[in-house]
């Protein structure tokens, strides 16, 4: 059965962590180099968007102790976590989805996020982008770490098998469940170029799974 987003994680928040780093292939590899990719002087202000527990800030505090971290997340259960994580850290946590949350503009040094964007469509995401475009301070950039679809076929098929699920089991919503509809890269490319950044490259790839840098 399809489960509201929020109500996917919070469900799962014990051993969420053990579970994404034993069963995420190379996520011991992928969470630190994404956080080496982030920027390091001091004081600088990052936006992580479905920062979940905060595995890619554990890394990224032992490279940056001084910086400071916006982070959203549809979970209650998983920002607290987080909290207790690292309560000597300069952390704003803001429960709520990233859609809909409010952008400062010209805030923000870089942004990230990791495996948590790969459940929505390029048109959901260009909005996103392009309100994460204008939050970022001028030469800022966003560090995408995710698993994506091999080729538009599976990412057709992807998309479809959600839509027959939510037919199969009455869902009339717009709400986000949780389902696994990853985009190709070049679909996640082309939504970030849409929104405004002026480059995206790939910095390196474990499977399925790549970080993308894409530049204001």
């Amino acid at each position: 059965m399809l489960e509201k987003m929020s109500d996917f994680f919070e469900n799962r928040l014990s051993g969420y962590d053990q579970h994404m780093m034993a069963n995420i292939e190379s996520a011991t590899e992928f969470y630190p180099f994404t956080a080496a990719m982030l920027p390091k002087n001091e004081n600088c202000h990052i936006l992580d968007l479905g920062c979940g527990t905060g595995l890619e800030l554990e890394e990224y505090f032992l490279l940056c102790p001084s910086a400071k971290v916006t982070g959203i997340d549809l979970s209650q259960g998983m920002l607290s976590s987080l909290k207790k994580k690292f309560t000597d850290k300069d952390i704003i946590l803001i429960f709520g989805s990233y859609f809909e949350v409010p952008f400062e503009k010209n805030t923000f040094d870089a942004a990230v996020s990791v495996e948590s964007l790969h459940h929505f469509t390029k048109e959901e995401k260009i909005p996103l982008y392009s309100k994460l475009h204008t939050a970022l301070k001028d030469g800022g950039y966003f560090i995408l770490t995710d698993y994506f679809a091999s080729s538009d076929e599976e990412e057709q098929l992807h998309r479809k098998n959600l839509i027959a699920l939510k037919a199969e089991q009455g869902i009339t919503d717009d709400a986000f469940y949780h389902y696994d509809t990853p985009l190709t890269v070049k679909h996640e490319t082309e939504a970030l170029l849409e929104a405004g950044f002026s480059s995206v490259t790939v910095l390196n790839h474990w499977g399925a799974t790549y970080t993308i840098k894409a530049v204001k």
